[in-house]
């Protein structure tokens, strides 16, 4: 089995010299270099669908067929272990119906392992495909995976994988402590521009687990990822880490479309592009296009579009409009590199409460958790333009870009 990861890691090291390495996922460099994290122990394993290798083998069947550990325990986000259940579905306790290890569900109920889940694991290990988000779950089950390690004093171990909208920028205001929710665990900014692995790295630095405990913390790093690369830029095939996030372009909108959840406004599910596609049934596709192109955002185009929104097994449950016609707006983001999709996202709200002031309705509680911060709503109904909410934030964004340096493990040359 070492000897099949080693040929594998080693094929795909050596690419032509036209462009940019191969990525190789922490996940293969595991077998490649770190066996000794796992060797002669039993694993407990945090993971989706995503963790595949390089030869397209998943992680979980990968170390059930390891002869020298033993996998004891999956642990499941939402989606579940392998990713077919819709979004915010409770997911179960079963078994894996390939290995017949026993899955314990992170979402619904319980979100945190306890210490009978743990009874039997020696290390704990996580590897899920992020998309840069703070609000994207994955995150909070890793942080509180590592809170209940820490507690019961087992190593964590973190397989990296890259951000697929880069590792340059941050974007938006810090989470408020009073808005700490399970899609919104860490005090960072909307869009965080760091790896999973870095994450934790900073989770440990700033003392953010229960009773400030310190994690046993190892990352696997990855190799030949670069801070500026984009997830096309790697290599690595595209696999939807949840139903929604159907492509790269997707996930490119997600940071700033998805305060569209917060509001009676549509944010594109149950149609081919999930939040891409913006609108509502008193929405008029052509005014609120020209509005949003008149105020000049870097690196995106709104175009008017009609879309009807359709209930998706597995994908999409009972989406807003359901059946409706919907008038809206389609993102074309024209240039990622100056494209801030969380200003992009205030000015959308923004602009639909300028010409819908009377529609518009924000479900407060539920945008503030997503936003991390009751300002953008507050702004909003004041009037205020996406430039000048965003200059609110700028002095703690900045002192969180100070913090986050300290947490990279990568650069960009």
């Amino acid at each position: 089995m070492k000897k099949l990861f080693f040929v594998i890691v080693l094929a795909v090291s050596f690419m032509s010299a036209k462009g940019p390495l191969k990525v190789i996922v922490g996940a293969d460099m595991l077998f490649e270099t770190r066996t000794d994290l796992i060797d002669g122990k039993r694993i407990g394993l945090i993971t989706n669908h995503t963790a595949l290798l390089a030869d397209g083998t998943h992680l979980a069947d990968a170390l059930h067929e390891y002869g020298d550990a033993k996998l004891v325990a999956l642990f499941g986000p939402e989606h579940g272990i392998r990713g077919d259940a819709s979004d915010g579905s409770t997911v179960n306790d079963t078994l894996d119906a390939k290995t017949g290890v026993p899955v314990y569900s992170l979402y619904g109920k319980v979100n945190k392992p306890t210490p009978e889940m743990l009874k039997n694991v020696d290390v704990l290990v996580y590897d899920i495909q992020d998309v840069g988000a703070r609000f994207y779950t994955f995150i909070s089950t890793m942080f509180l995976c590592m809170e209940a390690a820490a507690e019961m004093h087992i190593p964590f171990v973190v397989l990296d994988r890259p951000n697929p909208i880069g590792g340059i920028k941050a974007s938006g205001p810090i989470r408020l402590d009073s808005l700490k929710t399970f899609v919104g665990w860490a005090p960072i900014p909307i869009m965080h521009g760091m790896t999973v692995g870095e994450l934790a790295v900073m989770a440990n630095l700033q003392a953010w687990l229960k009773e400030r405990k310190t994690a046993r913390l190892t990352v696997v790093k990855m190799e030949n990822w670069r801070r500026s690369q984009w997830y096309d830029e790697t290599q690595l095939r595209w696999t939807k880490p949840s139903p929604n996030m159907r492509s790269l372009e997707t996930a490119t909108v997600y940071p700033g479309m998805c305060l569209l959840e917060g509001t009676n406004v549509s944010e594109g599910r149950g149609t081919e592009l999930p939040f891409e596609n913006i609108g509502a049934p008193w929405i008029n596709g052509k005014d609120l296009a020209k509005q949003l192109n008149a105020q000049g955002l870097p690196g995106v185009q709104f175009e008017q579009t009609e879309f009807t929104p359709q209930e998706i097994p597995n994908v999409a449950s009972h989406p807003k409009y359901s059946g409706q016609l919907c008038g809206g707006i389609l993102l074309k983001v024209t240039d990622r590199k100056k494209f801030d999709a969380v200003k992009c996202g205030i000015a959308v709200v923004s602009g639909i409460h300028t010409l819908y002031q009377d529609s518009l309705i924000f479900r407060e509680r539920g945008f503030d958790r997503l936003a991390g911060t009751p300002l953008i709503r507050q702004a909003v109904l004041d009037g205020k333009s996406a430039g000048e909410i965003v200059s609110l934030w700028r002095d703690e964004l900045e002192e969180f870009n100070k913090l986050r340096n300290k947490s990279f493990l990568y650069t960009d040359k």
